[in-house]
């Protein structure tokens, strides 16, 4: 009738609807985003889902994960989703807005965001598929250090580290992990007299793999990340460590349906 609020008013409400009805849906796909501030002090990562990679590639999504990144780096948000989003509503309305133009079930599934006074370091690899976010403790200002942020992130990206050093490994894991290998080693045959000593040089090879500081720097084999942390600590005359890491790959965790596609575009046009 003319009535362009109105319009808006039902536009909305159909969003809503359509939302609700793909509630149920796994939504597997998306983008992981990574946002720095200007001087690499503060990072923002979060992953956002889709139902389909097609969607993932569209334009207007990658706009919307960016935003998404760019209001947790903004501040420390406890209630994302009732932020305001720039577009001058919840973030939450805006996301049902974009599940009513899209057509599919989409989800701002996690997000974090760190705050420090050294350094950090981002890398997304896969065009999205892959982010790490690195914090390095550090006095230095020096550009050497936010490329070695950037290669240690690309180390996290590839080798999947469960832990930074042996420091932070669980006792539990310490433990199930001997128990495993000390069972192995007695199923091979091997003299009970000389298992314990396997079972620690195979923990330690173990602890190598899973150890981001422990592990052959994927650019450079003769190097560990620990002797390429200590090498750019020197160059740069100030102390480095690794003070936290965080890993999202789009979709971990996530029990995936296997769709037929043939079926699902005659569906479609039905």
């Amino acid at each position: 009738d003319g009535n362009m609020e109105r319009a808006v008013d039902i536009l909305r409400e159909k969003g809503l609807s359509k939302a609700a009805k793909k509630a149920d849906r796994v939504a597997a796909e998306g983008l992981v985003t990574i946002k720095t501030n200007a001087d690499n002090t503060v990072a923002a990562i979060v992953e956002v889902n889709s139902e389909t990679d097609f969607v993932a590639k569209n334009q207007d999504f990658k706009d919307f994960v960016a935003d998404v990144a760019e209001m947790v780096l903004e501040a420390d948000v406890e209630a994302l989703l009732a932020s305001n989003h720039k577009e001058g509503k919840a973030l939450k309305d805006v996301l049902n807005d974009r599940v009513a133009t899209i057509g599919e079930k989409l989800d701002v599934r996690r997000f974090e965001r760190i705050a420090t006074s050294g350094k950090v370091a981002g890398y997304i690899h896969g065009g999205g598929k892959i982010g790490v976010v690195v914090e390095l403790a550090t006095d230095s200002n020096d550009e050497r250090v936010l490329t070695l942020g950037k290669d240690i992130a690309m180390q996290v990206a590839a080798m999947n580290p469960k832990y930074i050093s042996r420091d932070d490994v669980d006792p539990e894991y310490i433990a199930h992990e001997t128990e495993v290998l000390t069972q192995q080693a007695l199923n091979e045959g091997k003299p009970a007299n000389i298992v314990e000593k396997m079972v620690v040089g195979r923990l330690n090879k173990e602890l190598k793999e899973v150890c981001l500081v422990d592990q052959v720097f994927v650019k450079d084999s003769e190097l560990t990340i620990s002797k390429l942390i200590a090498k750019v600590a020197k160059e740069v005359a100030s102390d480095i460590s690794v003070a936290n890491m965080v890993r999202y790959e789009v979709g971990e965790g996530i029990e995936k349906r296997e769709e037929n596609f043939a079926e699902e575009v005659a569906k479609q046009m039905k």
